[in-house]
């Protein structure tokens, strides 16, 4: 009987962006059979400085070797193999319960069971992304003026929540929206120093307005983009642009979030145009989007209306417009399509061109937990939304949620 043993390791290239591991096959032959079978091992060193991965399967891997068969003799030879495929996710809003102005707001059991439902889908994957609405902090803090009480809202989530979204499996988030101020400096610096005390990443204020992250050899860049106060602004075109060219040349793959269009059901659609919301310049999220995949984006990662958008493709680049509400408990507005939002999974390849995508459709109960929707109502509502908004887009999404290339 023969045997392949796999033993797989991190070879030295000063090229970035190269993933090679050498792997060392021992076979021997015997009389009766010639049945092959194959031991992957589950160790590998890695260089990661920032975050952690699980180790890829063969499935994962393509080799071009051809075995060498020997009697009595046991022949080690080396051959090269890559990783083609990673796999990205990335949700919209999260706001996982605030104690502000009165704790009833929060969910039950300190939110630990909060994502339970999500969390196997957010785990599989490279790297996952959401956006975090709020701030984390227990009390205290520096609320924001408003102008206008019946459509201002501040959320404040204990800090002990960190630890869910580490749970659940988030690597990198977006402070860049209209709630990461919304108890001053303490709230931002009580945010950062909480999400640092667990390993998760974020992007988007004006102090920290992208990170790099170096996973498995690849290494990923994050950008994020706001109207507010204290963010990257979104409305800022030439600054971005600058930015996003400084980070492209640093990374292998670079996501760029934006927190951008008007709110609510009556804005689901793709303008194309200047969006205005309550007297605030939302930016042009098309324009701005295709600007930045032209000078270095690979994915465009949208929140802000609250409401799912249309996903697009451009220069083989997907673009997600809005992401929607994805986990957000209490105070928020769940009906109808409020409610839906999907949880996309991006497959690239290491430069991030678009392979494939999956929507995993995602529905909020009660006040505001996320469980899987059988019925996938949000990629009804995509399917309709893309054929609206983008009918020369490249791409389509079939009943099971599959983001294909067009025939």
């Amino acid at each position: 009987m023969a045997a392949f043993f796999y033993i797989k390791k991190e070879k030295n290239n000063p090229m970035r962006g190269k993933l090679l591991y050498s792997t060392v096959i021992f076979l021997a032959l015997f009389s009766y059979s010639c049945k092959v079978s194959r031991i992957s091992s589950s160790s590998t060193d890695s260089d990661s400085t920032q975050v952690e991965t699980n180790t890829p399967t063969l499935d994962t891997v393509k080799s071009v070797s051809k075995p060498i068969l020997v009697v009595d003799t046991v022949v080690e030879f080396v051959e090269e193999v890559k990783i083609d495929t990673l796999t990205i996710v990335g949700v919209g809003d999260i706001m996982m319960g605030t104690n502000f102005p009165d704790p009833k707001y929060l969910p039950p059991h300190g939110g630990k069971h909060l994502l339970d439902s999500v969390a196997p889908y957010l785990k599989d994957s490279d790297l996952t992304f959401g956006n975090l609405e709020g701030v984390i902090l227990d009390e205290g803090g520096t609320p924001k003026y408003c102008k206008n009480p019946d459509v201002c809202y501040l959320f404040r989530s204990p800090t002990s929540y960190v630890h869910h979204l580490k749970d659940a499996g988030f690597d990198v988030v977006s402070m860049a929206n209209n709630h990461a101020g919304d108890f001053g400096d303490e709230g931002r610096k009580s945010t950062m120093a909480h999400l640092d005390s667990v390993g998760i990443y974020y992007a988007g204020l004006l102090s920290h307005p992208y990170v790099v992250i170096e996973k498995d050899s690849i290494t990923y860049g994050m950008i994020a983009f706001s109207p507010n106060t204290g963010t990257v602004s979104i409305n800022d075109t030439i600054t971005a642009i600058e930015l996003v060219s400084k980070v492209d040349s640093l990374v292998d793959v670079l996501i760029v979030s934006f927190h951008g269009g008007a709110e609510g059901k009556s804005h689901r659609n793709v303008t194309r145009e200047t969006e205005m919301f309550y007297g605030e310049d939302r930016g042009n999220v098309y324009e701005f989007s295709h600007s930045l995949i032209d000078h270095g984006a690979d994915i465009i990662f949208g929140h802000g209306p609250h409401v799912t958008r249309a996903m697009e493709l451009y220069h083989d680049r997907l673009i997600a417009y809005s992401l929607g509400n994805f986990c957000t408990y209490a105070r928020f507005n769940l009906r109808g399509s409020n409610g839906l939002a999907p949880l996309l999974q991006v497959k690239t390849d290491r430069e991030g061109k678009f392979f494939s995508g999956l929507v995993i459709p995602v529905k909020q109960i009660g006040s505001g937990i996320p469980i899987i929707d059988k019925e996938g109502g949000v990629i009804l509502e995509l399917q309709e939304l893309m054929e609206t908004d983008f009918p020369e887009t490249g791409i389509r999404i079939d009943e099971m949620g599959n983001i294909l290339r067009k025939e």
